[in-house]
């Protein structure tokens, strides 16, 4: 083969070498940005699931803590209402203790 046609096979092998190289860096470059745009759209699936999962556990709190703070109300008006029954049953007596307080005050008087 002469000279000339082999230089020519050269130069265009290695045309054919670079068209290849740039088409590898262009497709790995897209892949790269599929790469990246996909992980954004998880880290953005994932902290939306963060979110609500957050609110999921901030609401059953709040519902816990509304139920346990009835529940010390509750016991509360018991409590009062106990205290108030026990007060109602001793009004007569402590009316008798005064009247015969009241009666010996009189009588010591006299």
């Amino acid at each position: 083969m002469p000279r000339p046609e082999v230089l020519q096979e050269i130069k265009d092998a290695e045309k054919a070498a670079d068209e290849i190289v740039a088409e590898a860096k262009a497709d790995r470059e897209d892949r790269i940005a599929d790469a990246r745009s996909e992980a954004d759209e998880i880290r953005s699936a994932a902290e939306t699931a963060a979110d609500e999962h957050a609110t999921e556990q901030l609401e059953a709190a709040e519902s816990e803590i509304e139920a346990r703070r009835e529940e010390i109300l509750e016991a509360g008006r018991e409590t009062r209402q106990a205290l108030v029954d026990d007060a109602a049953d001793r009004v007569d007596e402590a009316v008798d203790l005064a009247i015969e307080r009241f009666e010996e005050a009189v009588n010591a008087q006299t």
